[in-house]
């Protein structure tokens, strides 16, 4: 761990007491857009803040120090993170992707393809012969998202990039549901790691941004001066808030994930819910992996509730604390119907190959008391019996 200090250290303290200025604790906010030269061609370390920022360097920095990679670059969205390693390629370029990522990544990476910008697969990475096969190809980046979106399915990123490296590919994973309390793919041979900041390492579903670290200090400039020629990089208030929101990042996804893991044994034993996805249940087929690369099971699950649309609609309207809202990772419990939103871009047979059906519903757990989560699905569960008990189902 750098400098000697814990991940939870340097979540919490990295850049406290660092001002030279005036001995703020708390680092301070530059907004200004452009930066005095002391002479001429001589600057005082910034000039323009879409190059850089004192403010986006510093939540870049902690993001570098958690993930234990070589550099970070901050961007405007977790879609822009992406983009930007996905700006490495060029067009003779080969992608392999996950078939059930999230449907973001599916619509740009199927845009870009559709552009003639690069070519890409979309497979269960589960599956080693289809990956063998695909591997054949000599793709130039694997992209892996585990746990998935939204169905939480969990694949080994220590093989799958070995298995890239060997043919020289450079492998991304998506980090956002678990964050480097809970996961850590450069350790595990990742080149990148990409973040939408807007979830956990904000926590409070108030600011929209994105990041990607990198392992090595040539992809970081690399990354850089791309982030700085297309301007995607991130504005200084929004790295303020997100620093400021990644301060907590440990206590809170601990206290999410102990009550994430309730609900999921709860629902595993509920009749209406027909299936439940979450890697902390010793019956998900991910759960051995999971118990390897991670240190936690994140608090995201899944489940299919028994029943049709109407049944979904019902249970939906009944709760009381969750709340119907795409995104994820905040203080507050959501709760999504991602085959009319999340992945609504998604087409029949892209949900289908991904397994999302219209009885899957999704939830992000906050940190509101377990007992009352508890209590709102059981009424919302007793609602759909009234219901259909109502319509003679």
């Amino acid at each position: 761990m750098a400098k000697g200090k814990g991940l939870r250290t340097i979540a919490a303290a990295n850049g406290i007491a660092a001002d030279h200025a005036y001995g703020a604790v708390v680092p301070p906010i530059y907004l200004s857009s452009t930066f005095a030269f002391d002479r001429l061609g001589h600057t005082q370390g910034y000039d323009y803040s879409r190059t850089a920022n004192p403010s986006r360097d510093m939540l870049a920095d902690t993001l570098t120090e958690l993930e234990g990679g070589a550099g970070a670059v901050v961007v405007a969205s977790g879609m822009a993170a992406i983009d930007l390693v996905l700006g490495q390629l060029r067009r003779d370029d080969f992608v392999i992707a996950p078939h059930d990522c999230y449907a973001g990544t599916h619509r740009l990476l199927a845009a870009r393809r559709d552009r003639g910008q690069f070519d890409v697969i979309f497979l269960d990475q589960s599956d080693n012969a289809a990956l063998a096969e695909a591997l054949k190809k000599k793709p130039s980046l694997v992209l892996i998202e585990t746990p998935s979106n939204p169905l939480m399915r969990v694949v080994d990123i220590h093989t799958i990039a070995m298995q890239a490296k060997a043919i020289g590919a450079k492998v991304a994973v998506d980090n956002t549901f678990l964050s480097p309390a809970l996961q850590q793919p450069i350790a595990l041979g990742a080149d990148f790691v990409i973040h939408s900041t807007t979830k956990y390492l904000n926590g409070h579903s108030d600011v929209v941004g994105g990041a990607v670290i990198a392992a090595s200090k040539q992809d970081t400039e690399a990354l850089a001066a791309w982030a700085n020629t297309t301007g995607v990089t991130g504005a200084p208030f929004d790295a303020y808030l997100t620093l400021r929101g990644l301060r907590t990042l440990f206590p809170r996804i601990e206290s999410q994930q102990r009550t994430a893991a309730s609900l999921a044994v709860y629902l595993q034993r509920h009749p209406l819910a027909k299936a439940v996805h979450y890697p902390g249940l010793e019956s998900h087929p991910g759960h051995a992996v999971a118990k390897v690369q991670q240190s936690g099971f994140g608090a995201m699950l899944s489940f299919e509730l028994a029943g049709d649309i109407n049944d979904v609609r019902c249970f939906v309207d009944a709760l009381r604390i969750f709340t119907l809202a795409e995104s994820l990772g905040g203080v507050e419990s959501l709760i999504a119907h991602p085959a009319t939103m999340t992945h609504a871009s998604m087409d029949a047979a892209a949900l289908r190959s991904a397994g999302i059906s219209d009885t899957l519903l999704r939830l992000s757990v906050g940190l509101e008391a377990e007992e009352d989560l508890l209590n709102d699905l059981e009424q919302a569960f007793s609602a759909v019996v009234t219901d259909a008990a109502g319509r003679g189902g």
